[in-house]
């Protein structure tokens, strides 16, 4: 006799709705050196304009200019999911004589997020915590070098532990696709080399179809992406329409996987790691930052982040997280209590003048 049906199968379907009414939210930042088409790409991967109100500065003005933080955000809706999606550029990256240290503020604006989100964490709102931290950051790459140049390796090695490193080069159009290939190769060479860590993507599961393991494979001989992007419709020999860039020699379709990486690279962010971005994030490198701001309140003296070592997705879970001191967990204690005490004074002198207010109300209305 078959067994009766209870209803379990019907919670991924709550879970999908309860997760189609909240949205989603992904913080992605672009960084590399200006001209290498960081806003074009953005808006090519995105359907979207995020950059129609910039105004590019002079050449004379680039050399003393600055490395500031931009941060611009969209709604995006496509089948009835929404998703806030965040761009954070780095305008000023390597634009100066001078770029010694200039990544400095990437890395505190990295930090800060994490910081703001550990408060928030901590604080009695949890329900409705803003995460601003940054899931991925996409690194742009000249196609015009012979790899990695100084400040890409300098920028690289100061974040490689704060954030989901993808490389990209830009441009990818300037290049033959031997040119291209070895490109690639002398890029994956030197990062292993200087032993920074890039996004890694997690393994197929056994019961994936063919086509996702295909797709997977691709995707990782893909890395470092070479890209072109455009927002320009053009016709390819006068008959179809395509997004990509005419040249005097032909048509570069943006979307042509012989042509570039750009459908693999928007598979990959948008389409099946987006999730996996964001549960490195929290799991991996916040918990990273999390472990070491403990441990600097358990010993006043370790403050020194960089000296961890190099974590995994295994060890994530793994970190030794010491007890706080009596005294600081004490003082936590008094400081929650303190806060709850002046919550619920204020709530007392609201509720005595509604009914101030009422009794008021019905003796106007008596006489």
């Amino acid at each position: 006799m078959d067994k009766e049906y209870v209803g379990f199968a019907a919670l991924p379907n709550q879970l999908h709705r309860k997760s189609v009414k909240k949205g989603f939210d992904f913080t992605l930042m672009v960084a590399g050196e200006s001209g290498l088409g960081k806003s074009t790409l953005i808006n090519s991967l995105f359907l979207t304009n995020l950059y129609e109100d910039r105004q590019l500065p002079e050449a004379s003005a680039r050399l003393t200019r600055t490395l500031t933080i931009e941060r611009r955000g969209v709604e995006i809706e496509e089948g009835g999911i929404k998703v806030k999606l965040t761009v954070v550029d780095t305008p000023g990256f390597g634009d100066s004589v001078d770029c010694s240290d200039c990544w400095l503020p990437v890395v505190r604006f990295i930090e800060e997020q994490f910081e703001q989100y550990l408060r928030d964490e901590s604080g009695l709102n949890r329900k409705n915590i803003q995460d601003s931290r940054v899931h991925c950051c996409l690194y742009f790459i000249s196609p015009f070098g012979r790899g990695l140049r100084p400040l890409d390796v300098a920028f690289l090695r100061a974040v490689h532990e704060k954030v989901n490193i993808i490389p990209v080069i830009g441009k990818a159009d300037a290049l033959m696709p031997k040119e291209t290939q070895a490109l690639k190769q002398k890029i994956r060479d030197q990062l292993k080399e200087e032993e920074i860590n890039i996004y890694q993507f997690p393994d197929c599961d056994s019961d994936e179809d063919e086509d996702f393991k295909r797709q997977d494979a691709e995707m990782k001989e893909s890395i470092p992406f070479a890209v072109v992007g455009s927002c320009e419709v053009v016709r390819d020999g006068g008959t179809r329409p395509v997004r990509g860039r005419r040249y005097s020699w032909g048509t570069v379709e943006v979307e042509n996987p012989h042509h570039c990486d750009f459908l693999n690279l928007r598979r990959m962010l948008v389409q099946t790691h987006l999730q996996d971005l964001k549960e490195v994030t929290h799991d991996l490198l916040y918990e990273g930052y999390r472990a070491s701001c403990l441990q600097s309140l358990a010993r006043p003296g370790a403050r020194d982040r960089t000296s961890r070592s190099k974590l995994s997705r295994q060890s994530a879970t793994e970190i030794p997280l010491p007890m706080l001191p009596l005294a600081e967990t004490e003082k936590l204690i008094r400081e929650k209590d303190e806060e709850l005490r002046r919550m619920q004074e204020m709530l007392e002198k609201m509720q005595a003048q509604m009914q101030q207010s009422q009794t008021q109300g019905e003796q106007s209305d008596t006489l």
